[in-house]
């Protein structure tokens, strides 16, 4: 505690004056750097010596010079005054929202094309805010949001709370992705009647309740009845199975960006063209303050 107390002894002030006069060696030069007078310049830089119990200046009527402590004094000096200065500023840029850090939640499927494109646009516009990813299902990003552990999620809809606000960011179309060989692989687009009686690959209800649901109100607004012969929950599983010439699957268009070999993605025909969205959630109380600059970046996508 001996340590703490002698730093709280002097302020920084006394710094501020003490390093004019070391650099300018000059009391005049030094006082008018300070906008001050010598005598007040003079009576702090002695309560600096006084609680340090070393002598920092040597001053005669020709000149001023540093003594060997006030030399190594110097250095600790410059550091300490560095420091206070850099934690001011990084303090103020927090406080304007000009940095921070942004904890962020998001589906696996906008990490294919969304994502990427706003973590450079990201980087660029607003480098000094630091993202936190965190991939999760949309009903954990819900509970996560709730709880503070993160601050903005990407997720599908619904979103039917009233502690947050939202904007839908992304919509996509869905396309199909074939196995090599597969007959429909002769037409340049397909219609949800290509997939009667099908073989198709289907999204589990438990993990993937949105595209199962969304899926499920295309087939029967069509009046189509596939062959579900597998249902998972994460696209790329569902491509492996493609490619396994298991079935067809009905992905985002993101998903294409995967590359499987011997899968291959042809444009579906839907009721409304681009049916799956994404949305950027938050909660309406967030106090995190590089929340705004975050949000400046991510634009509205209207109808």
């Amino acid at each position: 505690m001996a340590g703490a107390s002698f730093w709280s002894q002097f302020e920084l002030r006394q710094l501020r004056c003490f390093v004019a006069a070391a650099e300018e060696l000059h009391f005049g030069r030094a006082a008018a750097r300070m906008n001050m007078t010598q005598p007040p310049l003079s009576r702090q830089i002695q309560l600096l010596e006084h609680v340090l119990g070393v002598k920092l200046l040597d001053r005669t009527s020709r000149a001023v010079k540093l003594t060997p402590a006030g030399r190594v004094f110097l250095l600790e000096a410059r550091r300490i005054l560095r420091l206070t200065e850099s934690a001011a500023m990084a303090t103020r840029r927090i406080a304007s929202g000009e940095a921070g850090t942004i904890n962020v939640g998001f589906t696996a499927a906008s990490g294919y094309s969304f994502l990427p494109r706003l973590l450079l646009q990201m980087g660029s516009r607003a480098p000094n805010i630091a993202l936190v990813l965190k991939e999760m299902v949309s009903t954990d990003q819900v509970e996560s949001l709730l709880t503070g552990r993160i601050d903005v999620g990407f997720l599908r809809p619904p979103i039917d709370r009233g502690e947050f606000s939202h904007r839908r960011v992304a919509r996509e179309g869905l396309v199909a992705a074939l196995p090599a060989g597969d007959e429909r692989l002769a037409k340049a687009s397909l219609s949800l009647a290509d997939f009667d009686a099908k073989p198709l690959i289907t999204y589990a209800p438990e993990g993937a309740r949105y595209f199962h649901d969304l899926l499920s109100a295309q087939f029967e607004s069509a009046g189509v009845t596939p062959n579900a012969v597998q249902s998972l929950s994460q696209i790329h599983s569902m491509l492996a199975l493609v490619r396994a010439a298991i079935g067809a699957a009905l992905v985002p268009e993101a998903a294409m960006s995967l590359h499987f070999d011997d899968v291959q993605f042809r444009a579906v025909e839907t009721q409304p063209a681009q049916p799956v969205e994404l949305y950027a959630v938050w909660r309406s109380d967030n106090d995190n303050p590089a929340l705004a600059a975050f949000l400046d970046q991510i634009h509205e996508d209207e109808d």
